[in-house]
């Protein structure tokens, strides 16, 4: 029987391989768009965490979603904080959702007390010198365009906003953004140049986190503030949580799905059409209704592995490339979503095959036979 499903293969070469770059198209779909929406989700959980702080300090009803909500508090609400007994830093911050040139959020800091949460890893540079100057980090100083006039080296101007600033240095990534403004500019630029976004607290002791938030909401003024740990922050940055996203990936995946299916459904049942007179000489020689089906569905499981194969291949050569040209780009392919994608293919793949497999099955061998 195996020599007949390679045979088969074989003979029709242009065929087989349309349907195994059909499933593997399928496959680069699935772990493409997953890679690229949990990789966003995961890189913001990442770069949150190396900020150094320990809670975070939110307006009444501000998004979870930290690069959502403009500039909506006084950013002295800080001097309030540190004098809060178990509070050694309290860092004003704002965090402006930026889509001009691309997408990217910019962060407005104070650079003492930022720093004091978790000491900034220059690179090359230094602080700000002056309220025109930007700095930004090594993926984003990586990921400037090719070309002349495009470079993010210290002492280069680049636009933010629509405005030229100096990069006074250059920082290790994971210290939450990846370009940084003073905060009274950054504030300027939106329309409220002494208000903040949120705080970061860093607590004298984590054990006194709990103390920390009743004082905060014991403050008044401050009693309808949202306070939360980073480790209550990072527990809601999951596809669970975020509005739209499983939504979203599993739209993703239904239509991949739907491509892989009616892609080997058409190849398989044209195939089964141009097989007739084959199956009629199976069935009089006394194949049964499971070896025809068998033969059909063994020929989808093989072209569909190779799919899967070449899928996986591929996919792993757009991460090399989009590292190497997109730096601040996430591009996580976990072993877990690889087991997905392949089982999704060849859920669809099977299923695409089973009509045409029965079909070819009910086949009269005479009919068969005389079919020209």
């Amino acid at each position: 029987m195996n020599k007949l499903v390679l045979g088969n293969l074989l003979h029709r070469p242009l065929r087989t391989l349309i349907s195994i770059a059909a499933v593997g198209i399928e496959v680069v779909m699935i772990l493409s768009i997953v890679a690229i929406m949990i990789g966003q989700v995961t890189n913001a959980s990442r770069q949150t965490g190396g900020i150094g702080g320990d809670i975070i300090v939110r307006p009444p009803n501000a998004s979870f979603i930290s690069s959502v909500g403009g500039a909506p508090v006084p950013a002295k609400i800080a001097e309030v904080l540190r004098k809060l007994p178990h509070i050694t830093v309290a860092a004003p911050t704002i965090t402006d959702f930026n889509m001009t040139g691309g997408v990217e959020t910019i962060w407005g800091i104070d650079f003492d007390s930022y720093n004091a949460l978790r000491p900034f890893v220059f690179l090359a540079g230094g602080p700000f010198t002056g309220p025109n100057d930007v700095m930004v980090d090594d993926l984003y100083a990586r990921s400037a365009p090719k070309g002349p006039g495009h470079e993010r080296a210290v002492g280069s101007t680049i636009q933010i906003l629509g405005h030229p600033f100096r990069i006074s240095g250059i920082v290790e990534h994971g210290k939450g953004g990846r370009v940084f403004l003073p905060i009274h500019t950054l504030g300027a630029l939106m329309g409220s140049p002494d208000n903040a976004s949120l705080f970061y607290i860093k607590s004298d002791d984590l054990k006194n986190q709990e103390l920390i938030r009743q004082e905060i909401l014991a403050t008044p003024g401050l009693s309808l503030y949202q306070v939360q740990t980073i480790q209550e922050w990072m527990s809601l940055m999951t596809p669970e949580h975020l509005p739209g996203f499983n939504i979203a990936l599993r739209a993703v995946i239904g239509i991949a799905m739907i491509v892989g299916f009616l892609v080997i459904f058409q190849s398989t049942y044209t195939a089964v059409l141009e097989r007739t007179r084959e199956i009629g000489i199976l069935k009089s020689m006394g194949a049964s209704k499971a070896y025809i089906v068998n033969v059909v569905l063994r020929e989808t499981a093989i072209v569909t592995i190779a799919g899967i194969v070449a899928g996986i291949f591929f996919t792993e050569v757009m991460r090399i490339i989009l590292g190497y040209r997109f730096p601040t780009l996430p591009f996580p392919i976990t072993a877990d979503w690889r087991i997905r994608g392949a089982v999704i293919a060849l859920v669809g793949s099977t299923l695409g095959a089973v009509y045409p497999a029965w079909k070819a099955a009910r086949k009269d061998p005479i009919d068969a036979l005389a079919y020209d």
